[in-house]
This record gives C-alpha cells, sequence and structure tokens, in this order.
C-alpha cells in the first residue's frame, strides 16, 4: 500500500512543516511552525484538520512549547508546560484524538526528572505519536478495503484522507486501498459545506490517487441513493463514543438516515484513538460551534446579506443503530458495539 506523495505533517527537527489545507486546492502552500501558539493558531484556522492530524499537530505542539521554555526549575517548567497544553487543549472540543495525544504528552513530562531530559522525551513521543497515527491508518484501511466490493460506489463524505491524518486516510484511506487492490470503483464525494472540504480536499485528494469520482452538493446524496447509484456510504469520525454513536462532519446524520432509509451500507472508519470510553452515548459528546461568516461566505466572498443571523454547529452524531460497522485498525467492529469497543480497546 502507497503512502500519498505528499506529507501534510513532518517534523523537522525544531519545527513542524504542514501543507496548509486552507490554500487548496488553489496552492500547495508549507508552512514552518516553531512555536505552541503557531499550531494553535493553525489548528484553529483548519490550516491543519481532522482528527486524526489535529492530535499528531497538537503533540509537536507540547513538544516545540516545551524546547521553547527557558528554565532549568522544574517547578517552573511544569507550570509554563501546563499553559502550553491548556493552550492547545483550547483549540477545538470535538476531536477526542486531540485530547488523548494531549494527554500522553502530560503523562511523559510529569514521569520526568530533569527539564533537558523532559524535552527530549516529550520530542521523541511526539514523533512515536505521529508514526503511530500513521501505521493505525494503514492497517484500518485495509481492512476497510474488504467491505469494497468491485464495481462499488461508495459515497464519502468531509475530507478523511492524508491530510485529515498524516497517514494512509480512514474513510478515504479505505476507498485509495481498495483502488490499488485493483478494484473498479467510484466515488460520489459531498462537497460538505459550509467549508467545502469535500470539494477542495477530498476531489484534490482523489485526483491525486487517479480514482474516478464524482463531485455532488450535500443535498444530491438522497437523489443518487433513490436511483440505485450508491453501493455504500463510508465515513470517518471525530469522537466515538462506547456505545458506537458517532460524531462526524455536519451532514454525516443526513446521510446515515438516508443510507438506512435505502438499505445501503453505512461504514465509519476511525482510529482507536478516536473512541471515548468516558463517553456512554454520542449525546455526552461536545459539538464545537463555529464561527458565523463560514456560512455567510465563502472564500470571503458574501453569499448572504449583511447581518444575517447564523447556526454552525461543525458536527453532528449518528446513533448506532444507523451504522453497519465501525472500521479500526484493531478490526471491523460489528453491532453490538458496546461489546465490540471494549473487545478492541482492552
Amino acid at each position: 500500500m502507497k503512502r500519498a506523495n505528499y506529507l501534510p505533517i513532518e517534523w523537522l527537527g525544531d519545527r513542524v512543516r504542514i501543507l496548509d489545507q486552507t490554500k487548496l486546492p488553489r496552492q500547495e502552500v508549507y508552512l514552518e511552525l516553531s512555536d505552541a501558539q503557531s499550531i494553535a493558531s493553525a489548528i484553529k484556522e483548519l490550516k491543519v484538520r481532522g482528527a486524526p492530524a489535529i492530535g499528531v499537530i497538537g503533540a509537536y505542539g507540547v513538544a516545540l512549547g516545551a524546547l521553547g521554555i527557558e528554565t532549568r526549575a522544574i517547578a517552573e517548567f511544569h507550570k509554563k508546560l501546563g499553559d502550553v497544553i491548556q493552550t492547545i487543549t483550547a483549540t477545538r472540543p470535538t476531536a477526542r484524538n486531540l485530547f488523548r495525544m494531549l494527554e500522553r504528552m502530560e503523562q511523559v513530562a510529569d514521569a520526568g526528572s530533569s527539564v533537558d531530559g523532559i524535552k527530549k522525551a516529550l520530542v521523541e513521543e511526539a514523533i512515536k505519536i505521529h508514526t503511530e497515527e500513521a501505521e493505525a491508518t494503514r492497517k484500518l484501511s485495509e481492512f476497510g478495503a474488504e467491505l469494497i466490493k468491485d464495481g462499488f460506489t461508495v459515497l464519502t463524505h468531509c475530507n478523511t484522507g492524508p491530510l485529515a491524518t498524516t497517514g494512509y486516510g480512514t474513510a478515504l484511506g479505505v476507498i485509495i486501498h481498495a483502488f490499488e487492490q485493483g478494484k473498479k470503483i467510484k466515488v460520489l464525494a459531498t462537497e460538505t459545506r459550509p467549508l467545502l472540504q469535500g470539494a477542495r480536499l477530498t476531489a484534490w485528494e482523489l485526483k491525486q490517487a487517479g480514482i474516478p469520482f464524482n463531485l455532488i452538493t450535500d443535498s444530491m446524496a438522497g437523489y443518487f441513493m433513490k436511483q440505485g447509484e450508491i453501493n455504500g456510504v463510508i465515513v470517518g469520525a471525530d469522537r466515538i463514543a462506547g456505545n458506537g454513536d458517532t460524531a462526524n462532519k455536519i451532514g454525516t446524520y443526513n446521510l446515515a438516515v438516508l443510507a438506512k432509509e435505502h438499505r445501503i451500507p453505512f461504514y465509519v472508519a476511525a482510529p482507536t484513538t478516536t473512541i471515548d470510553l468516558g463517553l456512554k452515548t454520542g449525546a455526552e459528546i461536545p459539538i464545537e460551534q463555529r464561527s458565523q461568516h463560514e456560512v455567510t461566505h465563502i472564500q470571503g466572498v458574501a453569499i448572504a446579506p449583511t447581518g444575517t443571523s447564523v447556526q454552525n454547529p461543525a458536527f453532528d452524531v449518528t446513533p448506532n443503530k444507523y451504522i453497519t460497522a465501525i472500521i479500526t485498525e484493531g478490526g471491523i467492529i460489528k453491532p453490538p458495539y458496546g461489546e465490540g469497543i471494549k473487545s478492541i480497546c482492552k
């Protein structure tokens, strides 16, 4: 299985190089970030996005923040590092991967006995997290590809490829691997309003991979399902509760309901770092509310009257009853999800 020929996140020893996702597909712009605050801003501004990628860049942000602390007093170092971690924690609330990786980094710091030793250990842990997340997406892509049959047309939502994961991808990784197996597949990619991650990013990645696809507006999905043109839906996730309810990009719930009505399998692909066993159901998942400007403007151009009132939840929750299977690096989980998730995560 081939990795993408572009690196969304790359560690350069004392800084991180990222592919700015806000500039795609018109420009491939790489940014070099050397401190925690610039990492936090990149996450908030969606220059880096996608649950696994946010976790990875968050870990690098902690490492860079630690490298920038100029004290040899261990107590003062821990206090300043706590401020760094809090800055990154406050960026985006929904994706579980970010908080899981920050917890790992904090545990590494707490185990250290010297400032220099902690700094070195934090860099090593961030690199390890990056490697592990990439490997997890490779494995889950291989598992999930077995669900995609030759000749299938698959619908996907938002962006879940290497850009969103720094590895092989989750939902899009499954699709890419199925294609690399020689299966003749076609993709319907939703544009994914309001920020058009499907139109800007998924379409770009599908072109990079040479996979046949058509771009559709979000509201066209039901039409193609009713026409019998879709064989399966596969999406990613930003957080999965202990019972298998999943939070993903806004509009995913609509697709799940439509898929069930039309008897189309609906798959969720995500690494186990996205699973939050501390939450019993999806009702407990925090939903990020984003700027009104994202809805009233496209690429800086106003599409609504000035002063229009807007609601802009970035995610919705799909109850487990609509999900056919959850694809992880540990295997494919099928109902009942509570038991399967605990088995995979033990």
